[in-house]
């Protein structure tokens, strides 16, 4: 079965879907069979990848409903060896309808068992809070990234992240790890940098990925056109950086070699 990695914190504005979808469609790059799911009922992995409602034949909220299979709501993408579940919610009174069917903290994981075994990674894209949808990628994760933009909130958001993760593996998931920590729209040189650096160095330094993603407006601007930056500029900063933060994970994940993501146990060390 595939690595499944949530990418989750519960604060908006730090390039969690970025991360996702850049990171998914990197490792497609690489001739990695991956799926990205997109859990946020705002759907921006959706937009980001040009699917707009009409090019959506079904997805989590049907998934969840038991309407759909989970096989029935893969859509193919540009990128050969990327896979797309949206969680294609339009109107308030889905969204309510989808929230609620999320309490159950295990149908994600039971819905993704027939299908999780044909990939090599799963990036599940998650919303900018802890309960319900969040709560079902972590059940069903073996290990969360956490993407952070540098400030004092981020620092903050890693701590309620941290607690709730441990919160998680005590009833629910108890091999759940930390993938890792990795900075995002990072600026050398700048003072809430350094000082976030600091922090992280002192309390995460073995959870830190040794790529950062710099503050790219190339980034943003691929998901206006609604593609993968790696389609929409492949030279670019932000590009190269997801394609080195794939590589990372990759040989990572090597079965010869493989050294496991740390622990929750212990992070402050």
């Amino acid at each position: 079965m595939g690595k499944i990695i949530a990418v989750a914190i519960p604060k908006g504005g730090v390039g969690k879907t970025t991360t996702a979808v850049n990171l998914a469609a990197s490792l497609a790059v690489f001739e990695q069979r991956t799926l990205l799911i997109d859990t946020d009922p705002f759907g921006a992995c959706s937009l980001s990848l040009g699917f707009t409602k009409e090019k959506i034949v079904g997805g989590l909220f049907e998934v969840f409903n038991f309407t759909h299979s989970i096989s029935q709501v893969l859509h193919r993408t540009e990128i050969a060896f990327l896979d797309f579940i949206p969680s294609n919610v339009h109107t308030a009174h889905m969204e309510e309808r989808y929230m609620k069917l999320a309490e159950n903290r295990t149908i994600l994981k039971n819905s993704l068992r027939s299908v999780a075994a044909h990939y090599d990674y799963v990036i599940i894209d998650c919303p900018p809070f802890l309960r319900g949808l969040t709560t079902n990628a972590l059940t069903c994760a073996d290990s969360v990234l956490i993407p952070l933009k540098s400030g004092h909130f981020s620092l903050d958001a890693i701590d309620k992240l941290v607690t709730y993760v441990e919160w998680i593996r005590e009833v629910a998931n108890r091999d759940l790890q930390l993938e890792g920590i990795l900075q995002t729209m990072y600026e050398a040189n700048t003072k809430v940098t350094d000082i976030t650096e600091r922090e992280l160095q002192l309390r995460f330094r073995k959870h830190m990925l040794k790529t950062v993603i710099p503050k790219n407006t190339q980034l943003v601007e691929a998901s206006f056109y609604g593609k993968p930056a790696v389609l929409f500029n492949a030279n670019s900063k932000g590009t190269l950086a997801y394609l080195q933060v794939a590589r990372e994970m990759i040989e990572r994940h090597k079965p010869a070699t493989t050294e496991q993501p740390g622990m929750l146990q212990g992070q402050t060390g």
